[in-house]
């Protein structure tokens, strides 16, 4: 069959859940027995969000093959349980470099280069991209940003187009909304999603589908208001009411036969009931839980909960992995001091020190380090929070005070941790750190081994600075194992210490919550939250 297209636009505001739902729709699917991608196009000429502040856009998502996504990916992974790659993520910077690279090199034989059709082409040509693989039943598309933003135009231009051109039944929109509540009047208001459907339309794009984001139920008479005025069928319009957790919102979906609807628009007969089994045992302990654990997150940008989003989702999925509720408190690095450190830690029964960038909150990353493990408090440092490690360890193990970081402190006499050989002449910032899968050999017999069960395994990097090799064997011999490496560079991949010493202590370079899914729970994660119960039954 045909490659069907699924465009999923957003109105009135943003952050509505455009990816959860995407991600939910996808989920129902492929419970299905259908093969299901998804792939966000966004409208920010950022080349990609690598070089964007976490404040900016929550955090960056990075794939198997080396590309900085956007977080909704990972959504897309964790739901799917199948890996996005970077033809899953395309921002208008992309597009426009590619028009203007082509430009340069002739390729439009002395055309005007125009946003119509050049730009919308090259929108069109990566929207359908995935398609032409045959490796997929069904795409969906998530459209950044809302309809009426400047810089979203040109992606609903292309849909307009694909709309136009492909056969009836192979192309369909859905658009999410907002139906807000009015808590002083205890009235509901249709007039938003009126007024961002005809936005939608002047665009020349009707949709198949609406689905309006809403803190309470929509009575039966406001769905059908909202498809008399929004031109479409009375079954089209579908409620995604606040839920207790994001993975509640395929169910919830499901109830209300969204994807049949779904298949129906498409013109898919005969496809199988979904198989939500599995998932509806997750949601089940995830739900009711047997014990509970507290973990501190310790990084500089807690103020913003999508920095770490990846992280967070992981401790939900090794939480009920594990029956028990991880209650992840977060603790601003920077401002941690020897005096408030006891406050801040001493009732958890986890300590995770998160990834990040530069000089700002790692002297109070190095603290939670030390604190953890000389309490013998579970720890698990990602990153950063590795190379924390190996300072805190140097320092106050090896008794080298100056130990630190040439990204952290250029000066220092004692670069424990030192920019990457093959970093040092580049001067270009985006796309060109260590990026992507690589394969590590972990050593037998260490707690690393133990958590994987195997001796080689393959993680994701984001990272320009590595553990300085003229101080591995002092540290080894003082007791640090160096417990995992990249089989061909042999860069120090994890770092840990001997259970005798200590009951849970280990730092990652690589990235493990961008590899836990609902139906895989990532195991350096699962073991942590194991530990953390066991620590915190022991006070």
């Amino acid at each position: 069959m045909n490659t069907k297209y699924i465009f999923i636009t957003g109105g009135v505001v943003s952050s509505l859940g455009k990816g959860i739902v995407a991600a939910s729709l996808a989920k129902l699917l492929q419970s299905r027995g259908l093969r299901v991608t998804i792939q966000k196009f966004d409208p920010y000429i950022n080349v990609d969000p690598g070089t964007l502040n976490p404040y900016e856009h929550g955090e960056c998502y990075v794939t198997d093959d080396g590309a900085e996504t956007d977080l909704d990916l990972g959504h897309y992974e964790r739901f799917l349980n199948v890996p996005t790659s970077q033809s899953n993520n395309v921002t208008t910077g992309r597009i426009y470099k590619t028009v203007i690279d082509n430009e340069r090199q002739g390729l439009y034989l002395g055309k005007t280069v125009q946003i119509i059709p050049h730009i919308t082409d090259e929108i069109k040509r990566r929207m359908t991209l995935l398609g032409k693989s045959g490796n997929y039943d069904i795409i969906l598309t998530e459209i950044g940003g809302t309809v009426g933003d400047m810089e979203s135009t040109p992606f609903l231009e292309a849909v307009r187009q694909l709309q136009w051109e492909m056969p009836d039944g192979d192309c369909m929109v859905i658009h999410l909304t907002l139906i807000p509540f009015l808590h002083a009047a205890q009235e509901l208001k249709t007039k938003p999603t009126q007024h961002s459907v005809k936005m939608l339309q002047q665009e020349g794009i009707k949709p198949d589908v609406i689905i309006c984001r809403t803190e309470v139920s929509l009575p039966e008479g406001m769905k059908k208001k909202i498809a008399l005025f929004c031109n479409v069928k009375a079954d089209s319009v579908f409620e995604n009411q606040d839920a207790k957790s994001i993975y509640e919102v395929p169910l919830l979906l499901h109830s209300q036969h969204l994807d049949d609807v779904v298949l129906k628009k498409l013109k898919l007969k005969n496809v199988p009931q979904p198989n939500l089994s599995d998932w509806q045992d997750f949601l089940k302990k995830l739900f009711n839980p047997k014990t509970e654990c507290d973990i501190a997150l310790v990084g500089k940008y807690v103020e913003l909960q999508d920095a770490y989003k990846s992280i967070q989702e992981a401790f939900v999925h090794a939480g009920t992995s594990n029956n028990c509720k991880a209650n992840v408190h977060t603790v601003h690095s920077e401002y941690l001091t020897g005096s408030n450190i006891k406050e801040k830690l001493s009732s958890m029964d986890g300590i995770l020190v998160a990834p990040g960038f530069g000089g700002r909150g790692v002297e109070g990353k190095i603290l939670a380090i030390k604190y953890a493990r000389e309490n013998k408090i579970p720890f698990f440092g990602i990153c950063l929070g590795m190379q924390a490690t190996v300072m805190e360890f140097a320092r106050n193990v090896l008794k080298l005070k100056d130990a630190s970081s040439t990204e952290v402190r250029p000066q220092t006499t004692v670069p424990v941790i030192d920019l990457m050989e093959d970093q040092k002449t580049l001067t270009t910032k985006g796309g060109t750190m260590r990026l992507g899968a690589y394969a590590c050999k972990i050593k037998e017999g260490t707690l690393a081994y133990r958590i994987y069960g195997e001796k080689l395994i393959s993680e994701r990097h984001r990272h320009r600075y590595e553990v300085n090799e003229r101080y591995e064997k002092q540290m080894e011999d003082a007791g640090l194992i160096l417990s995992g490496r990249n089989p061909e560079t042999g860069l120090v991949e994890i770092v840990e210490l001997p259970q005798k010493q200590h009951p849970f202590f280990i730092g990652v370079q690589f990235h493990p919550e961008l590899k836990s899914t609902v139906m895989k729970p990532h195991p350096i994660f699962v073991n942590f939250v194991k530990a953390a119960v066991k620590y915190r039954q022991t006070k």
